[in-house]
């Protein structure tokens, strides 16, 4: 049986080689994007276009990522830009992947981010996020993202979760598939499904599958959003964790009291909470700590960070000390955590291979990908 403290130490390795996979992945999107729209504009300008009708022309045209499948919602910030850069006058300076990253490593530096490095687990990094393709023709992702307000007096507003399945396929041949899900009767839950899914298959059998079997499902090395949920009307009691904070001014210091306190729904872990300072000359005194802290100078937060919050911590707190403010200045907290499991406990059952004239039903190896975090307001 592995003790907390081993069970810490592979958290943080697979934290360091999962935060260098992601930066990764957003470059290489960052640039597939930027090529598919120069793509779309060398059409519009030298030949006619063409309207998709199946799941591999909307890969190319990625429309279904910008359909509002909740319209009267806020919409989610856009992680790269949706057009490609426009030329003008002037020089032009192309990178390469390796000048971004290291780009991107001297801007954090700049800003007084402290960087670790590891030759060794960079390597490692580097060729399971580049050299090394999925091993799995199959892959399901299921993720939720929660975001909530917690009112300083109690209350909560603004507390709902999104959710979305999507689906890897690596060769042709295995696209030709319907996925069997199972779901939760949860409260205040609604989906949405892609339009070339059958709804009808879906809403009576939830079975997610296209409209036409005959067409397979887009493969390569990108995924497919095949369905988004969302729930709404949860109350302060669904909350996976709350923190209160207690700021009193004796004299010429400011105590700070904060604690955290995690339900059993989940396993938390790289749990951050970041807490606004006053503008300070130095480092605030942290006296008694459950984790660990770091002070940002640059924007004045002091966070606190537990790598795993499990039975063995379900409750924790810090003190700290700063000199005489005001103890509105301690707020809004942001919050960031992740989770293994799911809020709706959405799972995938069943593959269902529809390959009778192709190859004739046989067996494909899957994997399934379930996060759930909360991200930082």
């Amino acid at each position: 049986m592995e003790s907390h403290g081993e069970k810490l130490h592979k958290l943080v390795m697979q934290s360091k080689i999962n935060d260098t996979n992601e930066v990764m992945r957003r470059k290489v999107t960052e640039i597939e994007k930027i090529k598919i729209e120069r793509k779309k504009t060398e059409n519009e300008n030298f030949g006619p276009t063409r309207t998709p009708n199946n799941f591999n022309d909307m890969n190319r045209d990625p429309v279904f990522p910008d359909i509002d499948l909740f319209p009267n919602k806020a919409k989610e910030r856009p992680s790269a830009p949706s057009h490609a850069p426009t030329k003008g006058p002037g020089k032009r300076m192309v990178l390469s992947k390796e000048q971004k990253t290291d780009q991107f490593i001297k801007s954090l530096e700049a800003e007084g981010e402290v960087i670790l490095e590891d030759t060794q687990l960079s390597a490692i990094q580097s060729r399971s996020s580049s050299s090394i393709p999925p091993s799995d023709p199959i892959t399901v992702t299921i993720e939720e993202k929660l975001n909530a307000t917690v009112k300083r007096d109690g209350g909560v507003s603004n507390f709902y979760i999104q959710g979305t399945l999507a689906l890897q396929v690596l060769n042709d041949v295995d696209g030709f598939l319907q996925l069997q899900i199972e779901k939760q009767d949860v409260p205040g839950l609604t989906f949405k499904t892609h339009p070339n899914i059958n709804k009808e298959l879906f809403n009576g059998q939830q079975i997610v599958g296209a409209i036409d079997p005959n067409r397979p499902f887009p493969s390569g090395q990108n995924e497919t959003h095949l369905v988004r949920w969302r729930i709404e009307g949860l109350d302060e009691s669904f909350l996976p964790l709350t923190v209160n904070c207690w700021p009193s001014v004796p004299g010429n210091t400011t105590n700070v009291n904060i604690e955290y306190e995690a339900s059993e729904m989940f396993d938390l872990q790289n749990v951050v909470i970041s807490i606004p300072l006053p503008a300070l000359r130095e480092a605030p005194s942290v006296k008694q700590i459950d984790g660990e802290w770091k002070y940002d100078p640059r924007k004045s937060v002091l966070e606190w960070s537990v790598i795993l919050i499990d039975q063995s911590n379900r409750s924790g707190s810090m003190e700290f000390s700063v000199p005489a403010a005001d103890p509105s200045t301690f707020f809004p907290i942001s919050v960031g955590f992740s989770a293994l499991n799911t809020f709706s406990s959405l799972k995938h059952a069943e593959f269902y291979a529809h390959m009778m004239v192709r190859q004739g039903l046989r067996d494909m190896p899957s994997s399934l990908h379930r996060t759930w975090q909360l991200d930082p307001l």
